[in-house]
């Protein structure tokens, strides 16, 4: 029997429906499989496009909300932009110094053996603690242990008396003219005396004139030729062996980083291709930063340690970047890549600078700026 156009335009319209209705759910279940793998990064990634106001806000799934007062924590966060969700006290033993939006208090600090409570702690304010007396602490320094004070030795006078924050001061003692003889200096010790200062002063000029007639010769020698520091050990310049352990770690041929010229290490700056873009999207390369140096390095760069502790929640590679937009935020102007590179480097993090650096050229970030 044979089907009428009518017909055979129905059948293929019902077919399209089929077809149609059959590929949705596949397609659905695709976007739901590649959600699964990717572990549900895309909504973390959004998270820190929120920019919200620092000692102010705190961001929460993609809006902001209000920080809880000092002293209370976040039990429950808000559900609409610049509101504030349920603040609790602290409970004991613990405390919010600043404004936060942080979701448990802070653990009190407990004083060590060799130290005494200057404060005690409350819901809003952390212990504070010193060394003992007769020990010392110095602020610049991480007071692991308080260390004892030291005393000025027989030849020595004190000129300033060790305080729980700094150590004795002690001078040599300069002999007088009763201690050498008892009596007014003779003529003998103002012959002495003269002779020696004659003596020093012949040298100071001889010295001068060699070291001038050597800086002459230097710079009249067309080789050009560059000593470089040699480690006794194997007969290697340092920097190739620093070099040579670099390449083994990392397997790939890292970027010269520093150049030894007459014992100064000099850092190769860092141009950004991209302006304030580049400096932004290198932030996700300093995800490998130890994070033992975490709290070190941000205070180095001039963070706040209540700007540092209010992203103590976050997972350490989140907490990186988002740190480094505080900062980025703080210095405004003048945030430079290689201020960042710096503070890497004073904490000896060196193959952490070199692997950001090449990724950073690698992404098309940076370049190495011309000599």
């Amino acid at each position: 029997m044979v089907l009428s156009t009518p017909l055979l335009s129905m059948s293929y319209i019902h077919l399209m429906v089929v077809l149609i209705w059959a590929l949705n759910p596949m397609a659905a279940a695709q976007s739901g499989l590649e959600l699964t793998q990717t572990g549900g990064s895309v909504r973390n990634r959004k998270q820190r496009d929120i920019s919200c106001r620092e000692n102010l806000e705190y961001p929460h799934d993609n809006i902001c909300c209000l920080n809880c007062p000092a002293g209370k924590y976040v039990k429950a966060y808000c559900t609409g932009t610049l509101e504030k969700g349920t603040c609790e006290d602290c409970d004991l033993d613990t405390y919010t110094e600043h404004d936060n939006g942080l979701p448990q208090c802070l653990k009190c600090t407990k004083c060590r053996s060799d130290q005494v409570t200057t404060k005690t702690c409350t819901i809003t304010q952390n212990t504070e603690c010193q060394c003992k007396p007769g020990y010392f602490c110095a602020p610049d320094q991480a007071c692991e242990v308080c260390k004892k004070c030291s005393r000025c030795k027989n030849n020595e006078v004190r000129v300033k008396n060790c305080t729980t924050t700094s150590n004795t001061v002690c001078e040599t003692r300069l002999p007088t003219s009763s201690t050498i003889s008892g009596k007014t200096p003779g003529p003998v010790v103002v012959i002495v005396v003269a002779v020696l200062g004659i003596t020093a002063a012949l040298a100071g000029v001889y010295w001068m004139r060699r070291k001038l007639f050597k800086r002459t010769d230097t710079q009249n020698n067309t080789s050009g030729t560059l000593k470089v520091v040699v480690d006794d050990q194997n007969n290697r310049s340092i920097e190739e062996r620093q070099n040579n352990q670099n390449a083994v770690l990392d397997d790939t041929q890292l970027y010269p980083l520093l150049e030894q010229t007459q014992a100064e290490n000099v850092l190769i700056k860092l141009v950004p291709l991209n302006g304030d873009e580049s400096l932004k999207k290198s932030f996700e390369l300093f995800e490998e930063l130890d994070v033992h140096y975490h709290n070190r390095f941000f205070r180095h760069i001039g963070l706040t340690d209540n700007a540092i502790k209010s992203s103590a929640h976050l997972h350490p590679e989140d907490r990186v970047y988002e740190l480094l937009k505080v900062w980025l935020e703080k210095v405004g102007m003048d945030a430079d890549m290689n201020d960042l590179i710096k503070a890497l480097l004073y904490f000896g993090q060196r193959l952490s600078a070199e692997n950001i650096i090449s990724k950073a050229i690698e992404n098309g970030y940076y370049e190495y700026a011309e000599n």
